[in-house]
């Protein structure tokens, strides 16, 4: 395929195992779902993280190499092991027990590939409960020139609003769900005038906010509105991940320049693709190839 877009999507955050009640375990992690499938939509990411020298890590690391993704910010922690979620379902819904201490917790800010001057870096919010991969990811902030896209992932006990926010300052996009949005802003209104006033109070350029079934909608510091609904004959198998397959194909349109409407269809489209997979990862360049025709990719 052809990417005619010089720009380098730079991806720093976890990479972990999702393990399921049946005993299947998946790889995943939010930024490392995104980065692989921007990886499959011909984007060649540079995905930032740590993993332990152990069977799990050994597997995130032949995993990425089978899919020809750039391997030189995968750091090898000696100390920690790999990331790991258990994660069960209440009533549809998945619930994660995250454990400390992972690999991704100590991204050292010393071992950092080199950037490309021109890159948007994609960053969430779990991999910075430590110290030592927050100066990690300020240093990449310090280094590089492009816009930030942040992607705000709320787990108990593992956040803190201050911080957060602060982070929140520093980006240019921010994709939450509507929770999120209520914990950290407490903003009135519909949701539209919710991302309004969030947008302002950050000096964003946009804000995504995720609904569930509901879909999803965003708004742009310059006031384009769009809201998309998933298809109401889904066949969900889960939803674990489908969120990181929207932000995907967000930053994939936000990279070609695509309309936001637009964007935002193909980003709901493509997550409910993903809803019909057990897992946040898809291990076949065929499940992309249609929506890849379809957006002359």
């Amino acid at each position: 395929m052809n990417n005619n877009n010089k720009t380098i999507p730079v991806i720093f955050g976890e990479v972990l195992f999702d393990c399921f009640p049946d005993g299947n375990s998946v790889l995943g992690g939010a930024p490392f779902n995104v980065a692989w499938h921007l990886q499959a939509f011909g984007l060649s990411p540079l995905f930032i993280s740590a993993i332990g020298d152990d069977e799990l890590g050994n597997k995130v690391k032949s995993a990425m190499q089978s899919w020809n993704m750039n391997t030189s910010g995968l750091q090898l922690d000696a100390k920690h092991p790999t990331g790991s979620v258990d994660i069960v379902f209440d009533q549809g819904e998945p619930q994660y027990t995250i454990v400390e201490h992972r690999a991704y917790d100590y991204i050292d800010a010393a071992l950092l590939p080199p950037i490309a001057e021109k890159s948007v870096l994609y960053h969430g919010s779990l991999a910075l409960r430590n110290q030592t991969s927050r100066e990690a990811l300020s240093k990449l902030k310090a280094q590089h020139t492009g816009s930030v896209f942040m992607d705000v992932n709320l787990r108990d006990p593992w956040w803190q609003k201050e911080f957060v926010l602060k982070l929140v300052d520093e980006a240019d996009w921010v994709k939450l769900n509507e929770d999120e949005l209520n914990q950290l802003a407490g903003a009135t209104g519909d949701i539209e005038s919710q991302a309004g006033q969030f947008i302002d109070r950050h000096n964003l350029q946009g804000l995504v906010i995720t609904l569930g079934e509901k879909g999803a909608v965003a708004l742009t510091e310059n006031g384009s509105f769009a809201q998309v609904e998933p298809s109401q004959t889904l066949a969900v198998v889960d939803t674990v991940g489908a969120g990181d397959a929207f932000t995907s194909v967000l930053m994939l349109g936000l990279l070609h320049a695509w309309p936001l409407e637009q964007a935002m269809s193909r980003a709901q489209d493509f997550a409910s693709l993903m809803v019909g997979q057990q897992g946040a990862t898809v291990h076949e360049p065929n499940f992309y190839q249609a929506n890849i025709t379809e957006w002359c990719l």
